[in-house]
């Protein structure tokens, strides 16, 4: 019989007591499906896990809120068990919500997508501080990392007052991790440094081999959030996230973010420059476009679609290195970063594109005017960046 990938929820499903507690809190939304495309919420429960509150991310609890929005939803309507939206929500007040719930242990499952500044992570590893302080054990119900595991890029984050609810803790932009083996990283270095301890379980995946993406899981795509809703603005996001920085549209607004990049005040000329270049594994469609929400709403702006051709030999931070700079020479009055105060959302300050980056220097290089390539490293393996206990499928 040929073995398959099997994720952490359907191990669970199949073995109740993988996840200890009987009261247990899940942190899961719309993303915690089963293979079948079934509830991970309905599959516990009828194998008799002992649900007894849900808490939820960014998005909601069924995804039907945009970007830094929350949810009033105050009870699953399927399940009947009581959920608590957790976003922006954060240390004691935290501490306080989870208590309160009266839940006697914590799991997490729901799809990450392998880039720092996606939030679900960040969900988990506030949930894991407060697992800690309150002593309750905390589960990982794991999946793949679309983006697979065997190669990082870009920056991570230099030093504490870059961190916020898109950066949390120094990992690279593109992480290379599964968020089982992130949530062992913050473990063992984050919260060990606060001098707390968690009672931390990973339930692992089964025949995930990290060289390869989400297109040889055999698994149906559940688009992660409103806009990434295909593998490709994934690939997409792990690199022009970071126009979000600044004053060019990522494309929101339209039907397909972060693969869709532009500006009322660009020229046909940035296409040409992105063609020029010959970049690895993408072309670039010179295109008109009208955002119909988020930035320059209305208007018509000119830009690019990415269209991603090789996944293997595209880098997604080289790639949106190349579009800032591009529009820079476009437009080098318009182009810049946003100001400070233009937030990321309701719970973040200082200059966006600084959070996102990880550090001072993109803002200054594309507001000086100075080669942006050069900030690129370029992919690295996985393998050479993280300590073997942290890592849990060979790379």
């Amino acid at each position: 019989m040929t073995s398959r990938l099997r994720i952490g929820a359907e191990r669970a499903a199949d073995r109740a007591d993988l996840i200890p507690g009987s009261r247990i809190g899940l942190l899961t939304n719309f993303t915690g499906t089963m293979p079948d495309l079934s509830r991970n919420i309905d599959a516990f429960t009828a194998a008799g896990v002992r649900l007894h509150h849900l808490f939820g991310p960014e998005h909601g609890l069924d995804g039907s809120v945009q970007a830094g929005e929350s949810t009033a939803i105050e009870r699953d309507e399927r399940s009947g068990l009581p959920f608590s939206d957790t976003y922006l929500t954060e240390g004691a007040a935290l501490d306080d919500m989870i208590a309160a719930s009266g839940v006697d242990a914590l799991a997490f499952d729901m799809q990450d997508i392998g880039v720092r500044f996606y939030t679900y992570i960040w969900t988990m590893y506030d949930a894991m501080r407060s697992a800690a302080r309150l002593r309750l054990p905390f589960t990982v119900l794991d999946r793949p990392n679309p983006l697979g595991g065997a190669v990082l890029a870009g920056p991570g984050i230099e030093g504490e007052r870059f961190t916020s609810f898109v950066g949390r803790s120094d990992i690279h932009q593109r992480h290379g991790l599964t968020a089982g083996e992130l949530a062992r990283l913050f473990a063992r270095r984050d919260l060990a440094a606060e001098g707390l301890e968690l009672d931390l379980h990973v339930v692992t995946l089964t025949d995930w081999d990290p060289a390869r993406d989400w297109t040889a899981t055999g698994l149906p795509w559940v688009p992660p959030s409103p806009n990434i809703p295909t593998l490709d603005s994934v690939y997409a996001f792990a690199g022009t996230g970071l126009v979000e920085g600044t004053t060019l549209s990522e494309g929101r607004g339209t039907t397909r973010p972060f693969e869709t990049i532009g500006a009322p005040f660009l020229t046909a000329a940035f296409a040409e420059d992105l063609r020029g270049r010959d970049l690895p594994g993408v072309l670039f469609r010179d295109i008109a476009f009208q955002p119909t929400f988020h930035k320059h709403v209305g208007e018509t702006a000119r830009g690019v679609q990415l269209h991603i051709t090789d996944h293997r030999a595209y880098d997604p931070v080289g790639t949106a290195l190349a579009v800032l700079e591009a529009a820079r020479t476009s437009a080098p009055e318009d182009v810049h970063s946003l100001d400070a105060g233009q937030r990321l959302d309701p719970g973040d300050s200082g200059y966006a594109l600084d959070r996102l980056w990880g550090s001072t220097s993109l803002r200054e290089a594309l507001n000086a005017g100075r080669d942006l390539a050069a900030l690129s490293a370029g992919p690295q393996r996985v393998a050479d960046a993280y300590g073997d206990d942290v890592l849990l499928y060979p790379r």
